[in-house]
């Protein structure tokens, strides 16, 4: 009879412990469909003007960091073929008339400094751009998220760039003469100066330097901004969907 009683109260308790098994999946696939539906209707609908403004700055903060991230890694310009510093145009008849004589060395040691002096650079760009990001306005804000596609990088332009040319310019001339661009540049046109018949060719380097490095980082983050206004999986969250959701229902 103990036998039948013990058996009984294992057979029921096994009974109650698949069914709360049971119980616990059914109370976890509900939660995570509520989830998923209060998820998916945060990301919806219209988002307030406080949101338009958190959204586009966080998108903004992803986009200038990753742009400059890139072009202040070793060979971020020299290894860019779209933002890669190649000597001047005034110049580039001095490169090659110096290739044609067997200066190949020279003028690639000049095209190479040229370009970590840019990348010095650019370490200096993102707290920049990131104290741009944060005096913008919610006009500022909503005029980007429903403007053009280069809105954003356009706002960078117009509030950054004279900033961007002070901090440059002497990093640009340190780099410059820490790589030795100054000399080989200097014995680049030195050599064509001295051929008979040529007009001598003189560049302030830094000018063209730091010029250079502030249009590569324009061009990274239209890059950026492209990507974030144009591929769904570049939205990494439930405010950036929201947000960027707006503007797509409202260009459309």
């Amino acid at each position: 009879m103990k036998k039948i009683n013990i058996l009984s109260a294992s057979l029921a308790l096994i009974l109650l412990t698949n069914l709360n098994v049971k119980a616990q999946i059914k109370l976890s696939d509900i939660f995570k469909k509520v989830t998923e539906k209060s998820a998916n209707a945060n990301a919806t609908g219209t988002p307030t003007t406080f949101e338009i403004g958190q959204g586009i700055k966080e998108a903004l903060q992803i986009g200038v960091s990753a742009g400059a991230d890139r072009l202040s890694a070793k060979d971020g310009f020299l290894g860019n073929l779209a933002v890669k510093i190649l000597i001047p145009p005034e110049a580039q008849k001095v490169e090659r008339t110096l290739r044609g004589i067997g200066l190949n060395k020279l003028c690639d040691n000049v095209i190479v400094s040229l370009n970590r002096a840019a990348e010095d650079a650019a370490t200096e760009a993102k707290p920049i751009f990131i104290s741009a990001i944060k005096q913008m306005t919610l006009t500022d804000a909503t005029n980007i998220l429903l403007g053009n596609n280069d809105a954003a990088t356009s706002y960078f332009k117009r509030v950054t760039t004279s900033q961007l040319m002070q901090k440059f310019s002497p990093i640009v001339t340190t780099s410059l003469n820490k790589v030795n661009a100054t000399k080989y540049y200097s014995d680049l046109t030195s050599q064509y100066n001295r051929l008979p018949l040529v007009k001598p060719v003189n560049t302030n380097l830094t000018e063209y330097v730091t010029q250079k490095a502030i249009d590569g980082l324009f061009l990274e983050i239209a890059k950026e901004e492209l990507k974030i206004r144009g591929n769904l999986n570049s939205r990494s969250s439930t405010l950036l969907q929201k947000v960027f959701g707006y503007a797509d229902k409202k260009k459309s």
